[in-house]
């Protein structure tokens, strides 16, 4: 039977990886630094060296070398290892964590290493915020382009750590992409340096705040999902708001109609100065909402099955400045009777239920009245054309496809929202 780990029982010299944090050599155990002490070869990185060189004052052992040009490092290792000698490698948090564990298996007899893992940055920065951070997320940025941060974003995760690249612009490059996203308003920037070093600092930044001048090229940058401040609804724009300033479902904030799809739609509904407008799937009420901002008089009744909609659409509505004449939790059809005929339909969801949802609508659709479905798949769209076309409404259908820049060092770059297919019927008016 084959072991592994700190169990096993192995004839000849370890390579014994310590993963360290911040406050390097000073914050290992005694227990590590004896073992240092005792070790033929201890390898660091090269910030790590004068603190050893330092530490070792006066002591015969060990030899240093530095362990930034891994490549260059491996065969002294692989010397040492076949020779008995007693080897320690320092290196960041967790070696098997973005370190350098991955390339010492790939190179090294994995049964002549041993790992002692330190807290990430990761860790230390939620428990410096006192989070728990099992609903977290993360990312890297290094060496990386910025546009898989961008796609996470658009899916509003709770928490996401963002590990930044100072070579790419760091901490910046971060919230460069996340004004570009439209969410600057939806999360707290918590800037993370050092962390484990006595000199470690945590500190919030405000979208107008600067970077700290003396920031330390070890950070990285936690972002945590926030209801966004209230914003005068005066001073918000007549549509086509911002995506971060809506409120959201906490159990999946990402499902909202996005706000380059609002406008398309909004424009599509072709809202007329009074009538009625049901918006069917609200989930957050955002373009019901936007289309009450465009024509006042409009009567809103919004439905949304999601428990705690009508809660949620009502805050939405107040930071907008306008009123629905309704918001209804339940499924539809069933709850759809005792409304007023539409003069307009927004159909958001329905899922398989949509072919019974429609036939319900399209009974009560007023002359001159128009519905349109957004849809996210192909598959839809033939059947529920037919469907359209077979009850006298005259039909057209586009694709709406939207990009938005996420800054690159060198300049912009566009990351692609979801395409969404939008389809509209239109019955003729009264004779």
């Amino acid at each position: 039977m084959a072991s592994s780990g700190a169990g096993a029982r192995l004839e000849g010299s370890l390579l014994e990886v310590i993963g360290t944090d911040a406050a390097g050599v000073a914050g290992l155990s005694r227990h590590r630094q004896e073992q240092m002490l005792q070790a033929d070869l201890v390898a660091a990185p090269r910030r790590l060296l004068e603190d050893l060189a330092t530490w070792r004052a006066g002591r015969s052992a060990p030899e240093l070398l530095a362990s930034d040009r891994p490549e260059q490092l491996l065969p002294r290792l692989r010397q040492g290892l076949a020779a008995g000698e007693r080897v320690v490698l320092l290196a960041s948090g967790d070696p098997l964590w973005f370190g350098i564990g991955r390339l010492l298996l790939q190179h090294l007899p994995p049964e002549r290493i041993r790992f002692h893992p330190a807290p990430t940055s990761l860790q230390l920065a939620f428990a410096r915020l006192g989070r728990p951070w099992q609903d977290a997320s993360w990312i890297s940025l290094h060496g990386r382009d910025p546009e898989p941060l961008a796609a996470r974003l658009q899916q509003r995760p709770a928490a996401l750590a963002v590990l930044t690249d100072p070579a790419r612009g760091g901490a910046e490059e971060v919230r460069r992409i996340l004004r570009a996203s439209g969410l600057e308003a939806a999360y707290q920037v918590w800037l993370g340096e050092r962390l484990g070093h006595p000199c470690e600092r945590m500190l919030r930044l405000a979208p107008a705040d600067p970077l700290p001048a003396d920031l330390d090229p070890l950070h990285l940058v936690l972002l945590i999902a926030a209801d966004p401040t209230p914003v005068p609804a005066e001073e918000l724009p007549l549509f086509g708001i911002p995506d971060g300033l809506w409120l959201q479902h906490p159990d999946q904030p990402g499902l909202m109609t996005k706000r380059e799809v609002r406008v398309q739609l909004l424009a599509d509904l072709d809202l007329p100065e009074r009538g009625v407008l049901w918006d069917i799937g609200a989930g957050v009420g955002s373009v019901g909402l936007e289309a009450l901002r465009l024509r006042p008089s409009l009567a809103l009744w919004a439905v949304e099955r999601r428990a705690g909609a009508a809660a949620l659409i009502a805050a939405n509505a107040g930071r907008l400045g306008v009123r629905p004449a309704g918001v209804l939790e339940g499924e539809a059809p069933a709850v759809l009777a005792g409304l007023p005929d539409p003069d307009r339909v927004l159909v958001g969801g329905g899922g398989k239920g949509r072919r019974g949802l429609l036939e319900a609508v399209l009974v009560r659709l007023r002359p001159g009245g128009r519905l349109v479905l957004p849809l996210a798949t192909l598959e839809a769209l033939g059947p529920l054309r037919s469907q359209l076309e077979g009850a006298g409404l005259e039909v057209s259908m586009t694709q709406l496809q939207a990009w938005r820049g996420a800054p690159l060092s060198e300049g912009t770059r566009l990351a692609p929202l979801n395409p969404v297919l939008v389809l509209r019927g239109a019955l003729p008016p009264a004779a």
